[in-house]
């Protein structure tokens, strides 16, 4: 809610705004990664390709946080702060090039996200699958006619 945001501090200048709640809309991360990346001409880069790469190699980066550590408890009360600032920042890094891709490719991160989640609650309905870790495969078509 634009009513209820607050300005939040991003290193290079400006603000980004932030609902009441603490939470950052995509809306406005994809603005200020568009904005952050024409004030340094850095938009004859950001070719899709280009922009799927550098999320890989975010990934991977991201990936090697956990690469050794076998199964991490949710909430990683074994970590100390340090670690998990890191992997706070190389979440980030993933999530802004993301966000940068969807924009550049005219996709509608938000929108596609909530498609998404309606897709997945056709193929993966709970009277089905509660508790089960199966692909959706292992129930049959899904109810939108497809068998994705």
């Amino acid at each position: 809610m634009k009513g209820d945001a607050v300005a939040v501090g991003v290193e290079g200048g400006g603000a980004m705004e932030e609902n009441g709640e603490g939470r950052v809309a995509l809306d406005d991360l994809r603005s200020r990664m568009a904005e952050f990346a024409r004030e340094r001409d850095w938009d004859q880069f950001h070719s899709p390709r280009n922009l799927l790469l550098a999320l890989v190699g975010e990934v991977g980066e991201l990936s090697e946080i956990f690469q050794w550590k076998g199964e991490v408890p949710k909430g990683l009360p074994d970590w100390d702060e340090k670690e998990k600032e890191h992997l706070g920042e190389e979440l980030s890094d993933v999530l802004l090039y993301l966000v940068r891709l969807s924009d550049i490719c005219g996709v509608d991160l938000g929108e596609a996200v909530l498609r998404k989640l309606e897709l997945n609650a056709r193929k993966y309905p709970v009277s089905r699958c509660k508790g089960s870790s199966k692909k959706h495969t292992h129930y049959g078509a899904s109810s939108n006619g497809s068998d994705l």
